[in-house]
C-alpha cells in the first residue's frame, strides 16, 4: 500500500467520543479521512451527530451504543479506540473491533507494550488480529513517542548507549480537568495519600516506555522501580485560572527507573503541577552524547491526536497482528497523514 493513499478512501470509526476522541475526530476530518461511525456508552451522546458533538457541524454520522449498530449501514477499515488506560478494561473491546475486521489504533497506554502487563491477553489480541488480517497498535504522546519512539530515534546517531534519561515537565493548569484530578490538584496531602493507595493516580505508561526502549537497545531489564510524590504548594499558586491554596497539592513528581545488571540504565520522570514551566528533556549517555530540550513542552492532547492520525497509514502498511511502535515499518510524520508529498 502506498503511503500516498487517498485519505477519503479509508473509512474510520471513532470508538470513544471523549475529549481525546473528539480531538482526533476533528483532525481526521481536517485531514480528509472519511468517518463512517462512532460509538460511546454515554447516553447523552448516543444518537447525536458526531460532527455537532465535536464542534465542526453536522456530518451525518450518529453516535451509537455499540460497534454492531455503528457498522450496520457502513463499512470501515480503521477503528480509533479511546476509552481506557488499562489493558484489562479494553481487551474485550479490542477483540470485538478486530472481530469486525477493523485495524485498531488505540490511545490505551498499556496497549503500547501489552505483553509486560498480561502476556496471555496480548497473545490473544495478536492471534485474533492475524486471523482476521488486521493490525492493532497502542500509541500516543507518552507512551508512544516522547519517552520511547523519540528516544530510540535519537540513538540512531549513537555508536553505543549506556543510559537514557527523559523527563516531561507540564503546567497542569493548561491540561483538562480529568488530568488535573489524576494528579491530585487541589487535594489536601492526606487525601492525596489515600487516593494513591486506592490506585488510579498518576501517569500510566512508564513501564511500557522503559521496556520498549530496553528491548530495542538490547538491554535486559531485571527490575522497574517507581515512585509518586505530591508537589505541595508552599504559597497560593495560580496559573491560567487554576488556583491552589498553600498547603494543598499542586500536582505530582512521578518517576520510574529501569535496572539492568544492577545498574540504572533508564530513568523517566514526569513533573506535572500547577505553575510548572512546560518543557521536555532527553539526555542520552552515549557516543556521541545526546542532549535535547524542547521549550515549550509538547502539548499532550494535541500530540496524542496527531500521533494517532499520523500513524494510521503506517499501521496499514504493517504486517497483521499486534504491533508496537518500535516495530512499525517507518517513523510516523505529519506529511504521511496528508497522503501527499509536500
Amino acid at each position: 500500500m502506498a503511503v500516498g493513499m487517498l485519505m477519503d478512501s479509508i473509512g474510520v470509526v471513532i470508538y470513544g467520543v471523549g475529549a481525546i476522541g473528539s480531538q482526533i475526530a476533528r483532525l481526521l476530518l481536517e485531514r480528509g479521512y472519511r468517518i463512517v461511525g462512532a460509538v460511546d456508552v454515554d447516553e447523552r451522546k448516543v444518537e447525536r451527530d458526531l460532527g455537532e458533538l465535536v464542534g465542526v457541524g453536522r456530518i451525518g454520522v450518529y453516535v451509537k451504543r455499540d460497534i454492531d449498530e455503528a457498522l450496520s449501514e457502513a463499512e470501515a477499515r480503521v477503528a480509533v479506540h479511546c476509552t481506557s488506560s488499562l489493558l484489562s478494561q479494553v481487551y474485550q473491546q479490542i477483540l470485538e473491533l478486530v472481530g469486525h475486521g477493523l485495524n485498531v489504533i488505540s490511545t490505551c497506554e498499556e496497549l503500547a507494550y501489552p505483553h509486560i502487563v498480561d502476556a496471555e491477553l496480548a497473545e490473544r489480541i495478536d492471534s485474533a488480529a492475524k486471523d482476521r488480517g488486521v493490525r492493532v497498535l497502542g500509541t500516543g504522546v507518552n507512551p508512544g513517542f516522547m519517552m520511547d519512539t523519540l528516544v530510540l530515534t535519537l540513538t540512531a546517531v549513537c555508536q553505543k548507549v549506556s543510559r537514557v534519561y527523559a523527563a516531561r515537565v507540564i503546567d497542569a493548569s493548561r491540561r483538562r480537568l480529568p488530568f488535573q484530578r489524576k494528579i491530585g490538584v487541589g487535594l489536601d496531602p492526606q487525601s492525596f495519600v489515600q487516593k494513591v493507595q486506592a490506585g488510579g493516580m498518576g501517569h500510566v505508561g512508564f513501564r511500557q516506555s522503559i521496556h520498549m526502549v530496553a528491548d530495542t537497545l538490547g538491554w535486559n531489564i531485571s527490575e522497574v522501580r517507581e515512585g509518586l510524590d505530591p508537589v505541595i504548594a508552599e504559597q497560593p499558586v495560580e496559573s491560567h485560572g487554576v488556583r491552589v491554596d498553600a498547603g494543598s497539592v499542586a500536582g505530582v513528581k512521578q518517576w520510574a527507573v529501569g535496572v539492568s545488571d544492577g545498574r540504572e540504565v533508564i530513568r523517566l520522570e514526569m513533573h506535572a503541577y500547577v505553575g510548572a514551566e512546560d518543557h521536555d528533556i532527553i539526555r542520552i549517555d552515549a557516543v556521541p552524547p545526546i542532549n535535547l530540550e524542547i521549550r515549550p513542552g509538547v502539548h499532550g492532547d494535541k500530540a496524542t491526536a496527531a500521533m494517532i492520525v499520523n500513524t494510521i497509514p503506517l499501521l496499514l502498511e504493517a504486517p497483521p497482528g499486534l504491533i508496537t511502535m518500535n516495530r512499525l515499518p517507518a517513523i510516523p510524520h505529519a506529511a504521511t497523514a496528508w497522503g501527499v508529498r509536500r
